[in-house]
């Protein structure tokens, strides 16, 4: 018999996934597809998908749909790049002092029970709707899920593997970069994968709020128009640059953590 190995079973999961994305997606399509031609309902209400699809090219072939996605990217990425270091470093700090976590939680745990919506119009007053705040809306969303796992994963490493770097005479340099990080990395990666699919929701609601570009003014000059396909468009690139941010940060924790599925 084959041996079992961790690179075996990578590679069963690589293999039958794609296939049942595909056939998901399509029995999806053929739904929606039903429902739009047999259902009765008009076009401003549920679009069929050839006319998205028309839609799609529509844009494409202008530009506006490359431009207002590129928009919602940059925005979605200095977020979640402000976020995850301003949480990651705070997380470290808080791991480290319960004195500084005392007196810090009720804020941070203040922020997190109110909405990103009720947030959202404050921070386009005040910094106007631009995008600083567009980003420091998707950095606020992130920031909580990361702050999290981070402070999660650094208490989580054992106190014996702490006590041999101090035998081993390691500076809190040493510690952090040989035993913290590593040890706390598939909890801190998690938080990562969390943030990656909110932070396109951060930049949406910014977007909505105020904004002259991006995809969340795509769904509002939709909705203003009743144009249903150009809102499901939006909608439809929104879910792709989510999945594909999530399968970024999957693909960077598989390589990262690769020592793990050897070790199964």
């Amino acid at each position: 018999m084959e041996p079992h190995t961790g690179r075996k079973v990578i590679r069963e999961r690589t293999f039958h996934f794609p296939w049942t994305a595909l056939i998901s997606l399509a029995a999806g399509l053929v739904a929606w597809w039903l429902i739009s031609r047999y259902s009765g309902l008009p076009a401003f209400i549920l679009p069929s998908p050839g006319m998205v699809w028309e839609k799609f090219r529509h844009t494409l072939l202008d530009g506006s749909l490359l431009t207002h996605t590129l928009v919602t990217l940059e925005e979605i990425s200095l977020g979640l790049l402000v976020g995850t270091l301003s949480a990651s470093g705070l997380g470290y700090l808080l791991a480290k002092s319960r004195l500084f976590e005392s007196l810090l939680s009720p804020y941070l745990v203040a922020m997190q029970a109110i909405p990103i919506v009720a947030i959202a119009p404050l921070m386009v007053i005040w910094f106007g709707p631009g995008m600083f705040s567009m980003v420091l809306i998707c950095a606020l969303i992130v920031f909580f899920p990361v702050l999290v796992n981070t402070v999660v994963g650094l208490r989580a490493v054992p106190r014996s593997l702490h006590a041999l770097m101090g035998s081993l005479r390691a500076t809190r340099w040493q510690t952090l970069r040989l035993l913290e990080l590593p040890a706390s990395l598939p909890i801190m990666l998690g938080g990562l994968r969390i943030g990656a699919t909110l932070s396109v929701i951060g930049a949406v609601v910014g977007e909505l709020v105020g904004a002259n570009q991006g995809l969340g003014f795509l769904v509002n000059v939709g909705r203003g128009q009743y144009d249903t396909a150009l809102v499901f468009l939006a909608v439809f690139t929104l879910v792709a640059l989510a999945l594909t941010l999530y399968s970024l940060v999957a693909f960077f924790e598989h390589r990262l953590l690769a020592w793990q599925e050897w070790r199964e």
